[in-house]
């Protein structure tokens, strides 16, 4: 059986412990956008007002601090590799789109990159591993602006025009959470777009050529693939649809088992329950569940993202689990709002007449 397939056998025999998010105090009231959690002790998240917090305690106390001269930037994408390092990516037109990097906890960061190509508007970055890592910008002149780091982040090299990816009139990709972009193994990555056309992107080669496929995502003004996830190299799941319409509960949700090359379907149970966001793994009693957020809510999936059912009504733009574990989540939102999956305390037992 494909890895895909024991997945998706595995979500057909899923545990019954339900979970719950618990409120944690992030130490600031700035709109959070992106999070990054390493462990079940550490995470970093990130957010506007050049913001990023951070815990070691596993949420007992978050630290909320500043990126100094970055007080103006809002910073949609956070990727940790321990308490001591990440990588913080902010958004915007021109020099705005910048990746920092500190290795000591926050104390210090360097300014590694700056875009400097007019018309850019960088969305999202996602690492192989700590050297290796891929930033995917807007298109400029009908093409979508890649970079790509081999060295940590030390330079960051622009793919050449003859290999960058083609776009649609119209067609964007999207900063809501920092995910729609998604590496998998050493060398294959997805990033997701909306607009004219709801369409992934896929390299096996981090990013020397590509292939695309259109998903039954919904498109047009403020609608598409937002965020991605592949737990494996042929099967995975975006999951999306129109903020400017967040509870709308169609074409939000979408799975490939070829690598996105050119099949994406939409599952035949239940979506998420409006527009999400970003969705990440949960490991469950050794297996797994998929967990969804959005505006509206988060919802939850047993059965490898087929049909979902709605977990919590509070909004939230971004989750994460540590990937090696997968066995907790941080999700973060508007006001500073930080939140952990925890167990949920059984019902008591009716009293005995």
């Amino acid at each position: 059986m494909t890895t895909a397939g024991v997945w998706l056998a595995l979500g057909l025999a899923l545990g019954s412990a339900d979970v719950k998010w618990e409120p944690q105090t992030s130490g600031t009231t700035v709109r959070l956008r992106g999070v990054s959690a390493v462990d079940a002790r550490v995470a970093w998240a990130s957010g506007d007002k050049g913001t990023f917090v951070r815990t070691t305690d596993g949420g007992k106390t978050w630290k909320a601090a500043t990126v100094p001269g970055a007080e103006g930037l809002d910073f949609r994408d956070v990727d940790a590799f321990s308490e001591r390092t990440a990588y913080l990516l902010s958004i915007g037109a021109g020099d705005k789109s910048r990746i920092y990097k500190t290795t000591d906890g926050g104390e210090h960061w360097t300014l590694q990159f700056t875009n400097a190509l007019p018309g850019a508007f960088f969305n999202a970055m996602a690492f192989w591993d700590e050297q290796h890592g891929i930033a995917f910008s807007d298109p400029v002149e009908g093409q979508l602006v890649v970079i790509t780091t081999e060295d940590g982040g030390a330079t960051w090299k622009p793919a050449p025009s003859g290999v960058r990816p083609a776009a649609l009139a119209g067609e964007a990709g999207f900063a809501a959470s920092g995910t729609s972009i998604a590496v998998h193994g050493t060398s294959d990555v997805w990033f997701g777009l909306g607009g004219s056309a709801a369409r992934v992107f896929h390299s096996a080669n981090r990013g020397r050529d590509w292939s695309v496929a259109t998903t039954p995502m919904a498109s047009g003004e403020g609608a598409g693939v937002f965020s991605l996830y592949f737990w494996s190299p042929s099967a995975g799941i975006a999951v999306g649809g129109n903020y400017k319409q967040p509870e709308v509960a169609t074409g939000n949700v979408a799975l490939t088992l070829d690598a996105g090359k050119k099949k994406w379907s939409a599952p035949a149970g239940n979506p998420p329950h409006g527009y999400r966001s970003c969705v990440a793994p949960l490991t469950r009693e050794r297996r797994m569940w998929l967990l969804a957020v959005g505006p509206t809510g988060s919802d939850v999936s047993k059965d490898a993202g087929r049909s979902w059912e709605p977990l919590d009504t509070t909004g939230f733009h971004a989750v994460s689990t540590p990937p090696r574990t997968r066995d907790t989540a941080w999700a973060v939102g508007e006001e500073g709002r930080i939140a952990k999956l925890v167990t949920a305390a059984p019902a008591p037992a009716p009293k005995q007449p």
